[in-house]
């Protein structure tokens, strides 16, 4: 994309701010944002109220933004809602749905899925957070501690978002302002 996808603008609006409104319309609170590439950049675009934490080894790939973010999360969090900027379509709706998967299960272990095929975002309650931290290598995240794990519960999203991606120009410009 040329530059870090946080500040990469679909319709005017930086992907970034783009998902923190998505999380917060959706119910998450409190917000944690997890910054790596240009991170000061990036964190000139924070709305007030939303956490900043900076992954100082985000070189290493997705896993560690998602130890940083995880470690970074007060005591008085349940549960982890983990989104991805970069995936315009994913709109307030995906984000409550998964939200009210977590309202009565203490130890949550969701994804929403389109099509039943898992996506994102991710839900993980508490006693995950270990053992996903354990597993965040490279690029990988969450995926090998999710992969077929006894507890994970699929979340049909697919009446309610597109799920792809943005990792080119091309990718971008083939999303619909969806506000």
């Amino acid at each position: 994309m040329g530059r870090p996808k946080a500040l990469v603008e679909l319709h005017g609006r930086p992907l970034l701010v783009r998902a923190l409104e998505a999380l917060r319309a959706g119910g998450c609170d409190p917000l944690v944002v997890v910054l790596g590439a240009a991170a000061e950049e990036a964190a000139a675009l924070v709305p007030d109220g939303v956490r900043v934490v900076v992954a100082a080894d985000w070189a290493e790939g997705m896993g560690a933004s998602l130890r940083a973010g995880l470690a970074a999360l007060s005591g008085a969090a349940t549960a982890a809602l983990v989104h991805l900027v970069d995936l315009p379509g994913i709109g307030a709706p995906v984000i409550a749905r998964l939200v009210e998967a977590a309202a009565h299960v203490p130890d949550v272990l969701a994804r929403a899925a389109y099509g039943g095929v898992p996506g994102h975002p991710v839900l993980l309650g508490r006693a995950h957070w270990d053992a996903v931290r354990a597993a965040a290598v490279g690029d990988a995240g969450a995926r090998t501690y999710l992969a077929g794990h006894p507890a994970l519960r699929l979340v049909e999203c697919g009446d309610l978002a597109t799920p792809d991606d943005v990792d080119t120009p091309e990718a971008l410009s083939r999303f619909d302002d969806p506000r």
